[in-house]
């Protein structure tokens, strides 16, 4: 299934499912990578995530015409063949713990598990970067275990600090900087994730592959981590 809007007369999405399905992240990814290949002039964005891929490009330099048939021809090339993941494996280091992760023991309380449990399965998946937005290096991965997928809080809180690590439902993900939300937070990745003086800015693309390694609080501080004492 394969479906074009027009947004603008710069603007085009094209919708490639209508649920929520990782087997579909590395055809978008191989996809995405293709139209940046054919098309390196032509562009001035592309947004790919779940089941779509916003495509922003020179109304001077390419038709919608054009990038329609393009894409639809891979497309056709490639929805029933097997597609591998091209993307390379990121580790992140997360210290889980509640000083850091200030629902990691409700949420073991509530699928009645205990902590550890709760950390060797959400440490111990492999998850798919499938989306890349909310805010500059939030990257959306999945699939989180069922065990201890969990919704996000009913009210977001105001201020989750940058590198703290959450679930929402099937979802997880690092909040790259200080901002709002409403994940479960279970923990703290030190890591720096965005940098708009670098290149690329952040690590993340779609298609890519992310592991987490629980590390003890020397590490995490070692590592520059810091203790957040404002949640609410």
């Amino acid at each position: 299934m394969i479906r074009f809007d027009t947004v603008s007369e710069s603007t085009l999405m094209v919708h490639l499912a209508d649920e929520i399905d990782v087997s579909m992240t590395p055809l978008i990814a191989r996809l995405v990578g293709q139209i940046q290949a054919d098309f390196p002039e032509q562009l001035i964005d592309l947004l790919p995530s779940y089941t779509s891929i916003l495509i922003h490009f020179h109304p001077d330099k390419i038709t919608e015409r054009v990038l329609r048939e393009r894409v639809q021809h891979c497309y056709q090339q490639w929805q029933n063949k097997p597609c591998s993941t091209q993307g390379k494996l990121i580790e992140l280091p997360v210290f889980y713990h509640p000083d850091v992760g200030p629902d990691l023991t409700a949420l073991a309380a509530s699928q009645a598990m205990s902590v550890d449990e709760v950390i060797a399965l959400h440490s111990g998946a492999t998850y798919t970067v499938c989306a890349i937005g909310f805010a500059p290096g939030f990257a959306f991965l999945a699939s989180v275990d069922e065990a201890i997928a969990t919704p996000r809080h009913a009210e977001p809180r105001l201020r989750v600090a940058a590198g703290s690590v959450g679930i929402a439902n099937q979802q997880t993900a690092v909040y790259p900087a200080q901002s709002p939300g409403g994940w479960q937070i279970i923990g703290n990745c030190p890591k720096p994730l965005f940098n708009p003086h670098q290149e690329p800015m952040t690590p993340f693309q779609v298609g890519d592959q992310v592991r987490f390694q629980p590390i003890d609080r020397q590490t995490f501080h070692s590592l520059g981590g810091e203790i957040w004492p404002h949640w609410k």
